[in-house]
């Protein structure tokens, strides 16, 4: 096994200081020269310097890596998430440790604990459920967090990206009524997230501002995912639920929901138009192509990132006043039209 130079061998041969070697080899190397940075960096790649990460991060308190957790990461909607985050992380020279909790609370708690064990510099994630008596593990967790697209008030939270959930499904509902469909069924996922919620109050609202009554019965509730979106159909049509329209909590849903319609016997858009969300890339690839509520969540990722790196880099600032500061970015959703409505 070749022993790896050290920072001390690098700069006998470049005839510096090790100290000059140390700016130059972290990128803190302004007022050195081109021509002794080149030297510096030429030496370092011949000779495979690797840097000691560990007996760096006893010296910045800092191990450059972020923990990164999800709540489905087979949802095709989580991974442009996590690309988002690993680009923008790998600007600055971080790694990103990736958690999937499966939506589960307590598998969540014990990643936090983990990734504090693993003295990460920081957290991004997407919150499982209501934190009710669960603050616990929060409270244990001593980096700063960045919540994304559900919000949720729980210790050592500098930011949050999300979207206006009650607005865009306001919107999507509002063009099913412009395009004349009359009774609009709605498959929301599970209510014990915000997200869920906020879309099922944008079904309720749009419908409410057009004087038409929201039925219960005209609701169903259940999970993030195909399966339940065919389900749900099935019940509809059980219970003889005259619909022509379904509104749907995610592209997963609407997904299993033409599946289910077709199997039944249904046109779609001719008898029952269906409208997703996310516009995940699965959406443009079902037929018909799905019409639904665009998310940005590459860029939501990518600013999760880039707002955490900023206050890790910043945290010598007076923690008082930045304990203060919670940043909040609101990022735009748009309508995307295709072929299903």
């Amino acid at each position: 096994m070749i022993k790896s130079v050290t920072i001390k061998e690098i700069a006998k041969e470049a005839e510096v200081s090790t100290a000059t070697v140390s700016m130059i080899l972290n990128n803190k190397d302004k007022n050195i020269s081109e021509a002794t940075r080149n030297k510096v960096l030429k030496i370092a790649k011949r000779r495979n310097y690797i840097p000691n990460t560990m007996a760096r991060s006893l010296v910045t308190k800092q191990t450059r890596t972020i923990g990164l957790i999800l709540p489905d990461i087979v949802n095709p909607f989580f991974p442009e998430i996590a690309r988002g985050a690993e680009d923008r992380a790998s600007l600055s020279r971080y790694s990103v440790i990736y958690c999937n909790t499966d939506d589960n609370l307590k598998r969540e708690e014990a990643y936090v604990d983990i990734l504090t064990e693993k003295m990460v510099d920081g957290i991004i994630f997407t919150h499982s459920a209501d934190p009710e008596g669960s603050a616990e593990g929060f409270n244990r967790c001593r980096v700063p967090i960045v919540l994304i697209d559900r919000d949720y008030d729980i210790p050592n939270v500098i930011g949050k990206i999300l979207v206006d959930n009650t607005t865009a499904s306001y919107m999507g509902v509002n063009y099913l009524l412009d395009n004349g469909y009359k009774k609009i069924a709605y498959i929301a996922g599970p209510v014990h997230t915000q997200t869920a919620r906020d879309r099922l109050d944008g079904y309720k609202k749009a419908l409410a501002d057009r004087q038409i009554e929201c039925k219960e019965e005209y609701i169903k509730v259940g999970e993030y995912k195909s399966q339940w979106g065919t389900e749900a159909i099935k019940q509809f049509l059980d219970e003889r639920i005259s619909f022509d329209a379904v509104f749907c909590g995610n592209d997963l849903i609407a997904i299993g929901a033409i599946k289910a319609l077709k199997e039944a016997g249904y046109k779609v858009p001719k008898d029952v138009g269906v409208m997703g969300f996310d516009d995940i890339y699965m959406a443009s690839m079902v037929e018909p192509a799905l019409t639904t509520i665009k998310q940005p969540n590459y860029e939501m990722g990518y600013r999760a990132a880039e707002l955490l790196i900023h206050a890790i880099e910043n945290k010598n600032s007076d923690e008082e006043d930045q304990a203060l500061k919670v940043e909040t970015i609101i990022l735009n959703t748009e309508l995307t039209v295709r072929k299903s409505t």
